[in-house]
């Protein structure tokens, strides 16, 4: 991972199209994607792009990926102001899920939590191991 002060990534066509070929996407076009804070290493959450998303992700170096819920693209923080900027897009060895090393804006999960990955078992209860940094009606306006 890299240390330095995080800019967005940006590909030309000819390497986006590279990229783009190397992915399998499943039946219904969509790959996940695995977003992790690129200087701490920290989970930050799993979304699912379509090709469109990978696209718009590597030419713009701002985050994209598809909602399945609203069948659409989904522009990370554009209604919250919590965004997600490209440091680096990667793909497994089996070309079937990327992960992005992000640099993020403030909380990355709709319930106002850092990071989706909030619970864990522990005592053999589902348990909140991370409170809420901000109130969700704050993101989103509600």
């Amino acid at each position: 991972m890299t240390t330095a002060a995080a800019k967005p990534a940006t590909a030309d066509a000819a390497s986006r199209a590279r990229l783009l070929e190397a992915i399998r996407f499943d039946a219904r076009g969509l790959v996940p994607c695995i977003a992790q804070q690129h200087d701490t290493g920290e989970v930050l959450m799993l979304a699912w792009m379509t090709r469109e998303a990978v696209e718009e992700t590597l030419a713009t170096g701002r985050v994209c990926y598809f909602s399945r819920s609203r069948g659409g693209l989904w522009r990370k923080g554009e209604t919250s102001g919590q965004q997600q900027r490209l440091v680096d897009l990667r793909l497994d060895c089996d070309g079937d899920t990327l992960l992005a090393l992000v640099e993020q804006t403030g909380v990355a999960c709709h319930t106002g939590r850092r990071s989706c990955f909030y619970r864990a078992l522990r005592d053999g209860a589902l348990a909140e191991i991370a409170a809420p940094e901000i109130a969700p009606e704050a993101l989103y306006g509600r």
